[in-house]
């Protein structure tokens, strides 16, 4: 479905300007706060941005996963009804950073992969376990991690011009996100065999007609029409929100964890393997950049 062009109200403008000033107050705390993401605390709900100065194309390195972490966990406390997860630029999220995998692991790989290993679980466990609804806004291709975490997700809506890819095999990486149990559930095996397997680089009708997309939106009016439906979750009362979440999510989180502890032990023993090590020098020493 694609959505009508809509004129967008901005809610802090017509605001009490105590309301206002706390909103200002709260933009600079997050400013201080974080380096690779910028996190927007509005009116009802928090976004968080991925806009990584440390890597390129909004990779995912230990720093970044970190921050989105400890941005999920303030925003499970604090008076946000729900996450609305975006990036800036062209590119949403490109995945892990294997440059810097690399650069850590050439240097006690054991360790190394322990550390960058447990930095993906927790990452992982942070979207498992936030009760609020989490919204994410698509703006551009989605690889790797990038597309694997969306079906942790509640509601996913993607610009026209965004594509999916999780081509593991490609990295001399195995699965994760979860992946392994959420796409076979979302799309069928066949489908999510081509993706986890065959690398198959979907676009943003196929992912929707597959179910890993919520809605598409044309590419002039993306903005517009993601922040209408923000402003309409945004009136929706919290505690019905949360509750109508842990009916859907009911008896997953367990089986989640499980999966998402089995491919990070599996990422283990690739990593701290010679043969997988390997493998990942070559991809990063011969990887064309296509952005």
């Amino acid at each position: 479905m694609r959505g009508k062009e809509r004129k967008v109200i901005d809610d802090a403008r017509d605001q009490p300007l105590d309301k206002r000033v706390r909103f200002s107050l709260r933009l600079l705390e997050s400013a201080s706060t974080y380096k690779d993401i910028v996190v927007r605390k509005k009116d009802g709900f928090t976004q968080i941005l991925l806009s990584t100065r440390s890597t390129y194309n909004n990779t995912l390195n230990r720093e970044v996963m970190s921050e989105v972490k400890s941005a999920l966990e303030k925003a499970a406390v604090d008076d946000s009804k729900f996450v609305l997860l975006s990036a800036v630029g062209s590119v949403f999220c490109c995945g892990l950073d294997f440059d810097n995998i690399v650069k850590h692991l050439k240097y006690n790989r054991k360790r190394a992969t322990v550390k960058l290993v447990d930095t993906i679980k927790n990452f992982v466990n942070s979207f498992i376990e936030f009760k609020k609804p989490i919204i994410v806004s698509v703006n551009g291709p989605a690889i790797g991690l990038g597309a694997s975490i969306l079906p942790l997700c509640d509601v996913v809506w993607a610009n026209e011009k965004a594509w999916f890819q999780t081509p593991y095999t490609r990295f001399g990486q195995s699965p994760d996100g979860c992946s392994t149990i959420t796409f076979p559930k979302i799309m069928g095996r066949a489908a999510a065999n081509e993706m986890l397997i065959n690398g198959w680089k979907m676009n943003a009708q196929e992912a929707c007609d597959k179910g890993l997309v919520s809605q598409v939106f044309w590419s002039e009016t993306f903005t517009q029409e993601v922040m209408v439906r923000i402003q309409e979750i945004t009136s929706c009362n919290s505690f019905v929100l949360e509750n109508s979440k842990a009916l859907v999510r009911y008896n997953m989180n367990v089986e989640l964890k499980q999966a998402n502890e089995r491919e990070c032990e599996v990422l283990k023993k690739i990593w701290a393997s010679a043969q997988g090590m390997e493998y990942m020098l070559k991809y990063v020493q011969n990887k064309i950049d296509s952005f």
